[in-house]
């Protein structure tokens, strides 16, 4: 097989309520969607969210990225456009979106799925935890205990830079939903002072873990933290590549790592950092942007194929969007639940809602 075209349009999502962090406020999942068709026929979709704040690319830029690699990949076969990809000065969102149409076309051409060509063999639901926005204490209060009851029993809550606020309200979900699993989210607000502060304020309260507190740079205040703390730490915008996660692994700057497809460049390398991580024995959770059906589709794929290794999942966007969907390209979300509708049948991840 070789690659014949490729395509590329804007998507937009309507959310249920805005989605709100330290970084950002978006009332829509808005995306880019590529398609990837070959000589025979087949074809295969990836998408790109624009996440400025974390990886840097707009909408522009990532059709941009895609039109600037398009003419060298059309006629090579999938593996020869696979390597040629990941050598291009592209941002990660853009490789992303090309990656996972790449390789969700070599299943096809091995005759599996998604799901078998990353060697998934336990199909029991998986879990993801579901997002309580940044808000006052009130509402955040009220959001929770709403989510909980409706059967989300795993909230990512996410936190400013107002550490009282952040105090406040961890206190206050944690009273009312003793049972919750609480994922605590900074998006870099915080300084390592002000992390402390929190970490020793929380204390009794049932907090799995703190994720990226301080800025992405400040692998020292990170590993400050780490070593103080006494809830465990999860990298993020700290760590894009598997280089990175080597570094903050061998400096012990961090007990977990957060790994999300548009962050890595996509489905390849999401894996060569997931095997490293089993190598390592590194707790993960699987990330992700507010992002689109499809590249949430293929990170569920991975979340079954390593899902030894892969502590937490936070692949909630579909959860969020106004009109929920009943599946997700195979998979079918009930409450926080996935599972994959068809895992032995080729067209179990061909996301047929976009065919």
């Amino acid at each position: 097989m070789q690659i014949k075209n490729i395509q590329t349009n804007i998507e937009k999502i309507a959310l249920k309520t805005p989605f709100v962090t330290a970084l950002r406020r978006v009332d829509a999942v808005t995306f880019v969607r590529v398609k990837l068709t070959c000589n025979n026929g087949a074809f295969a979709y990836g998408e790109a969210p624009a996440t400025k704040a974390v990886t840097g690319e707009d909408l522009e830029s990532i059709v941009s990225a895609i039109a600037y690699v398009k003419n060298e990949l059309v006629g090579l076969s999938l593996f020869d456009a696979l390597e040629a990809l990941h050598v291009k000065p592209i941002g990660s969102s853009a490789k992303a979106a090309l990656d996972m149409a790449i390789i969700t076309l070599i299943a096809k051409q091995k005759n599996q799925t998604l799901l078998q060509y990353l060697g998934a063999k336990d199909f029991s639901p998986i879990k993801t935890d579901i997002t309580i926005s940044l808000n006052d204490v009130d509402t955040m209060l009220h959001d929770a205990q709403k989510a909980y009851k409706s059967g989300f029993d795993i909230l990512k809550i996410k936190l400013g830079g107002d550490i009282n606020h952040a105090i406040f309200v961890t206190k206050a979900i944690a009273k009312k939903l003793p049972h919750a699993t609480l994922l605590i989210d900074a998006n870099q607000a915080w300084s390592l002072e002000s992390s402390l502060q929190y970490v020793e304020a929380i204390k009794g309260c049932h907090v799995r873990l703190i994720e990226q507190p301080v800025a992405a740079d400040d692998l020292e205040g990170l590993r400050g933290i780490t070593q103080k703390s006494t809830v465990p730490v999860l990298a993020d915008e700290a760590v894009f590549i598997l280089k990175d996660v080597k570094k903050v692994h061998e400096n012990a700057c961090a007990d977990m790592i957060n790994i999300k497809l548009m962050k890595c460049g996509g489905v390849s390398r999401a894996q060569k950092i997931l095997e490293y991580a089993r190598e390592k024995n590194i707790p993960c959770m699987l990330g992700s942007m507010l992002e689109g059906p499809g590249s949430i589709a293929v990170a569920y794929a991975l979340c079954f194929a390593y899902r030894d290794i892969i502590k937490y999942v936070d692949l909630d966007s579909p959860l969020l969007y106004k009109e929920v969907p009943d599946f997700v390209g195979g998979f079918a979300i009930n409450r926080n639940q996935i599972k994959p509708t068809k895992p032995a049948k080729r067209d179990a991840v061909s996301m047929p809602i976009f065919a």
